[in-house]
Order: structure tokens, then C-alpha cells, then sequence
């Protein structure tokens, strides 16, 4: 049975813009707060993933095995027409669970071992060789990931997956379960049924040979992608907060085995649920980080911190409320306070505000593209709103979340005539503003009921 994506009207896709040759990401040093390639300019991160979109997976629906054939191919037709270039490559550890949304016995296919036997596994399938790795789940990483970089896009390759593990029945029939694979390796040294060790440094030798198997198949991933320029790393979803130091050790692993190798790619450490802490994500050795949502006032959701946090921040919904949150303005802040966004997707009918958050960030992206962004960062005091992305004395990006108001912007310390444009949200409509002379604080007032963005920049200056 196939899986059915029910999108919007404008699914079909765009003209399809193949990803420069510019080499893999890197932090921007004069501007870390976004990613750069060989461009040199700031590299804005934005776009929705969803659960399926690697292995298939019975995980949204309650059809049995084999479970339904994702179609990638519309899944990015999706994407473009957002204008999205950003997404997260799911993987599902375990062949088979239940799960209770919708309730049901959940599959997914394909897994990164071959399944030689002797002996069945409890799924009643044959058995994992943990040595021997599948070549239909690496050509299938590796054709997905092109695919996306002929449409322009980053992919993130989630390496492990934590969530099933503590909140399903996930691990009576995962690969590193004793009764599943033929190598007589065991991770749940503590024989509990759960499963939990494999995602901790187990000092005990089988904890040992369970990360060296694990070191070899992010090995055996690095060496399929290594030569992709759109690739990240995501070391693990929502494994708990046991899973630091294996988080940790497992960044430093990919750093140093890439070291070796023709390029070198960002490594991501995200939320760790339940009991994470965004410090442990701020000190790891990550290169970029996905945090829960903190604590008022500056949650990621309601009002995102502006603050440097000495890493490039991916505000994923998917941390902040799972797919049940984000819109417009949740998008709009999140960008003026420079921030990358990503939004969790069901890919079935949506709400209004949902459909907000994917057109959204298509327009912040538009927006990245067009100002100055790797010179740009968050200035709050110099507007009203609180909102305001700036290069202060050559641009601003002011945004105002409410409805139609009055606001000022402190332009005293920046003399010479700016260029202002207005942006409607809702409508997605540009409206000239006029010029504006700087050298004092100056008032504005939407044109326009619901929120609005304004763009101020020096006259004359290049864009």
C-alpha cells in the first residue's frame, strides 16, 4: 500500500535549482551564528521533515508489513514549492513496535544490516548480521541525499534514534537485542528489557563491542556521504539525558574519523528527552544543537533568546511541542533572533496556523537571500516590536508580531536616507514604504492589519 501525502495545491514543483559546488557547510567565524561555504555568505537553515522520509514507516498509520513506500519524490516537490532547503533524514532502529498514535503494530524498512539468519529474529524474519552491512538502506541514503541536492537542499542524517526505544516496546525487536541478531552481541546488559545501555558508555565488554559496532556503522555512513556537500549529522533523537557522554564521545568520533577523510561536515547534537538540558547541548562539541524549549522568559517557542549561545541554534518544533505547534510568527521571531527554524510535519491535512509555519519559512529564507544576512544579527533595543535584525547604520529587519500598531526604530546613531519596504505576513504581499532619514528615532505604522516585517536599508547600498 502506498502512503498517501495529502498536500497543498502548490505541491507541484518549481524549477528545480541544483546546489552550487561550493563545498560543505562550516560555521561562519565572523558570524557563527549561521553556516557558510565556500560563498562566504550566511547560509539561513529552514524547512520541515517528517517521520517517514528515509526508511518507511508504519509509525503514522496503522498498516502493517511491509510498511507504506514513502513518496520522496513528491515529499520534495513539497519542499520547493515552500521554498525550503533544509530537512532531517529520519531513521527508525527497530523493524517492528506498537505505538498508540494511532495505536497499532508499527514496521519500517530498510535497516542497515542484512538479515542472513540462521535462525529468526522476533519480528520472524531472519536474523541481523551486525557485520554485514545492507546495501539497499546505504544506496537509499545516498540517492535521497543527491535528490536533494539537485533541488538545492541540506539534509540532515539522523545517525540514531532514542525516542522509540524508551516510549514503545521498540527494543524487543531491535538489531542490538540478543534474540535479533546472529553476532551474540546483547546491549541490554542490565536485563531489563529496554534497552536503554546501547544508547550510554557501558565500561563492561560488552558496552565495549556495542559501541565499537556502533563506531563501525557511522563509519560505513561517513564513507557513503562523505563526498556530498548538502550533508549534516544528527548524532541521536530524543534519547534521554543518559545519553550525554555517549552523545559527546560519538561527536568527537565523526569529527575525527572526517579528519581523515575528503570533507568535513557539521555534526549536530539535539534535545535529549525526557531530562535534557540546552547547557549540556551549549558545552558539547557539537557544531550545531537543537534545544527543548527552556524555561520563561525566553522559550524557544514564545519569545527565542537573542543572546549568542556559542552555537548554531536549529529551532525544531519537533523538541519544542512534536507537531503540535508553530506558526507565522513563531518563524518570523525565531529568524530576527537569529535563530534557523525547522518544523515537524505530519504531511496530512493542517490547521491554518500550521500551513502558516510552512509559507513562512519560505518567506525568511527569501528574506535571508535578499539582505545582508552574514553581517546581521539580533538588536532588540533598536525597536519597539523587540524584534530587529540588524547591520545597525546599513540595515534593518524589523518585525511586528501583532496587529496593526505603531512602533519606533532608533536610528540616531545612523546617518543617511534608508529605503523602506513592508512585508505582510499573512498575505505574503511587499508594499513600498517610502524613504526614511535616519539620525533620530523614527515612527512607523503598519499598512496593513496582522503582522508585518520592515525593511530599512541604506540607500545606494548594494544589495
Amino acid at each position: 500500500m502506498r502512503q498517501v501525502l495529502i498536500l497543498a495545491a502548490a505541491a507541484a514543483a518549481a524549477a528545480g535549482q541544483s546546489m552550487p559546488d561550493r563545498g560543505p557547510l562550516r560555521v561562519l567565524s565572523s558570524n557563527p551564528r549561521y553556516f557558510t561555504d565556500n560563498s562566504g555568505k550566511a547560509i539561513y537553515l529552514t524547512g520541515t521533515h517528517t517521520w517517514s522520509n528515509f526508511q518507511d514507516s508504519g509509525h503514522r498509520s496503522s498498516v502493517g508489513d511491509p510498511p507504506p513506500v514513502f513518496d520522496y519524490d513528491r515529499y520534495l516537490n513539497f519542499l520547493e514549492s515552500h521554498h525550503h532547503n533544509f530537512f532531517r533524514l529520519w531513521r527508525w532502529e527497530s523493524p517492528r513496535w506498537n505505538d498508540e498514535d494511532p495505536v497499532g503494530l508499527k514496521h519500517s524498512a530498510p535497516h542497515p544490516w542484512m538479515r542472513t539468519g540462521p535462525g529468526l529474529a522476533m519480528d520472524g524474519k531472519p536474523k541481523f548480521d551486525l557485520t554485514r552491512f545492507n546495501p539497499e538502506y546505504l544506496q537509499r541514503m545516498r540517492e535521497r541525499i543527491l535528490a536533494a541536492r539537485g533541488r538545492g537542499m541540506y539534509v540532515s542524517v539522523m545517525l540514531f534514534e532514542g525516542w522509540e526505544a524508551q516510549f514503545t516496546d521498540a527494543w524487543i525487536c531491535h538489531p542490538y537485542n540478543g534474540s535479533n541478531n546472529i553476532n551474540q552481541v546483547d546491549a541490554d546488559t542490565n536485563h531489563d528489557g529496554r534497552g536503554l545501555e546501547y544508547y550510554t558508555l557501558q565500561q563492561n565488554p560488552m558496552g565495549r563491542r556495542v559501541l565499537e559496532l556502533q563506531r563501525a556503522y557511522v563509519r560505513q555512513v561517513i564513507d557513503t556521504v562523505n563526498d556530498l556537500d548538502n550533508v549534516l549529522y544528527e548524532i541521536c533523537n530524543e534519547a534521554a539525558a543518559y545519553s550525554t557522554d555517549w552523545q559527546f564521545d560519538m561527536i568527537r568520533f565523526v569529527h575525527e574519523y572526517e579528519a581523515g577523510k575528503g570533507r568535513r561536515h557539521p555534526v549536530g547534537m539535539t534535545a535529549e528527552y525526557p531530562g535534557g538540558v540546552n547547557r549540556e547541548l551549549l558545552s558539547s562539541p557539537a557544531d550545531w544543537v537543537s534545544p527543548n524549549n527552556g524555561s520563561a522568559p525566553d522559550t524557544y517557542l514564545e519569545n527565542p533568546p537573542a543572546n549568542f549561545s556559542g552555537k548554531v541554534v536549529v529551532s525544531d518544533t519537533d523538541h519544542l511541542c512534536g507537531h503540535t505547534c508553530g506558526d507565522s510568527i513563531w518563524v518570523w521571531k525565531s529568524f530576527i533572533r537569529g535563530l534557523n527554524v525547522l518544523f515537524m510535519e505530519t504531511l496530512e491535512p493542517a490547521p491554518t496556523w500550521q500551513d502558516s509555519a510552512r509559507v513562512a519559512m519560505g518567506q525568511t529564507k527569501r528574506f535571508a537571500e535578499t539582505i545582508n544576512l552574514a553581517e546581521m544579527t539580533p538588536h532588540d533595543a533598536l525597536a519597539s516590536t523587540q524584534y530587529c535584525l540588524a547591520q545597525p547604520g546599513a540595515e534593518y529587519l524589523v518585525f511586528q508580531p501583532g496587529i496593526r500598531g505603531e512602533f519606533t526604530v532608533n536610528l540616531s546613531g545612523a546617518p543617511g536616507a534608508f529605503t523602506a519596504v513592508w512585508f505582510e505576513v499573512n498575505e505574503g504581499k511587499t508594499l513600498p514604504g517610502g524613504t526614511v532619514q535616519g539620525g533620530a528615532r523614527r515612527s512607523f505604522r503598519t499598512p496593513f492589519p496582522g503582522p508585518g516585517v520592515l525593511h530599512l536599508k541604506l540607500a545606494g547600498a548594494a544589495r
